[in-house]
């Protein structure tokens, strides 16, 4: 199933990126089969079916926003005879945007699946923080930039 989108490009303005991730996930090549998993509050699991590949055959590289997964199969030995082939043995190359502050922490290939672990750390300095109200006619704590002691506080009220 596909969905002709131009008439949407003609009608509309700075939606450029949008349909460009739409255009992106209709064209997505499925192979090799994946799962993307939530596996906490912010911990993430993609599970790639790449039977018949070995970890030097794979790579997985993350550039900003974006983790590729690409994967390339050796020659076969020279004499092998392949009678049946049911094993897929093309190269893929699977492409996922991220969201911002995730980043890979791991990738362990075992028993066919590479299993790649993410986690999302937003810094401190852009997580919500709270803001102290302060009485009409007080000085907000944000505004008071002089570090007094206790004792002097307490003195003079």
């Amino acid at each position: 199933m596909s969905f002709d989108l131009t008439p949407l490009y003609r009608s509309t303005v700075g939606f450029d990126r949008l349909f460009e991730m739409l255009d992106d996930a209709a064209r997505a090549e499925s192979w090799p089969p994946y799962n993307v998993a939530k596996a906490g509050e912010d911990h993430y699991r993609v599970a790639m079916a790449v039977a018949g590949f070995s970890d030097s055959e794979i790579q997985v590289v993350q550039q900003g926003n974006t983790l590729v997964v690409s994967g390339q199969k050796h020659p076969e030995p020279e004499g092998a005879e392949v009678l049946h082939r049911g094993i897929a043995t093309r190269a893929f190359k699977q492409t996922f945007k991220l969201a911002d502050h995730v980043t890979v922490t791991s990738a362990v290939l075992g028993n066919g699946l590479l299993t790649i672990e993410l986690k999302r750390e937003v810094p401190e300095a852009l997580k919500p923080r709270r803001i102290e109200i302060a009485a009409p006619g007080s000085k907000s704590p944000l505004q008071d930039n002089t570090q007094q002691p206790l004792i002097a506080i307490a003195k003079a009220a």
